[in-house]
């Protein structure tokens, strides 16, 4: 497949660039600093570009298979950066009628596990109150991902390690697994690779946890 990944220097987004490249996909890494991208491979094209500019994307989605972002704050002072440069993406895609979107969300943007214990829903309070404004951030690039013509899929991890890939995670479609406290940011690429031609995941949020 022909894939476009955002944020593609980020922690989710250079695994997915690796993990896509170690499948046999062509990949087109967009960055603003391509120094800070540590992968390379023959199939990689490397694109640099003004994130906040849907013109300036569109060649770097044009003709792909699906699209992938990993795009999002990297701490609670960067509040607004998943929805504002997503509507970019989402902009260039329409424009160029590329319909498959996966977007790196989280968990407490989600429903609710069921029997969830008293532990992990104190955990979960803490955690929202601290982060509150990433996660209403996170709400609003979900809203404006559901209302927009792509076949979007939202991808909501709990806590994020650096811990290696082991590809076994539990995935509720719509919902997120009880109990699910973590989760290694390279298990979120490969099960946001699982989902590109997985047609239960579309128009879906996907909880993912260990």
């Amino acid at each position: 497949m022909r894939l476009t990944v955002f944020g593609a220097t980020g922690g989710v987004g250079q695994e997915i660039v690796r993990q896509a490249l170690a499948s046999g996909h062509e990949v087109t890494a967009v960055v603003r600093d391509p120094a800070r991208l540590t992968v390379s491979g023959e199939r990689l094209i490397v694109q640099r570009a003004d994130l906040s500019d849907p013109e300036v994307l569109r060649g770097a989605v044009a003709d792909r298979d699906a699209v992938l972002s990993g795009l999002g704050a990297r701490s609670p002072s960067h509040a607004g950066v998943a929805s504002r440069l997503t509507r970019s993406v989402l902009a260039a895609m329409e424009a160029e009628r590329v319909r498959r979107l996966l977007v790196v969300s989280a968990a407490p943007v989600g429903p609710a596990p069921d029997g969830e214990g008293l532990l992990d829903k104190a955990l979960l309070a803490v955690v929202s109150a601290v982060l509150k404004d990433v996660y209403a951030d996170l709400r609003v690039m979900e809203s404006e991902i559901a209302a927009s013509s792509t076949d979007w899929t939202s991808v909501r991890p709990p806590r994020l390690t650096d811990k290696p890939a082991t590809g076994r995670y539990r995935t509720v479609v719509g919902g997120n697994p009880p109990r699910g406290r973590s989760l290694a940011r390279a298990d979120v690429a490969h099960a946001m690779l699982a989902m590109v031609d997985d047609p239960s995941t579309v128009k879906q949020g996907v909880g993912v946890a260990n």
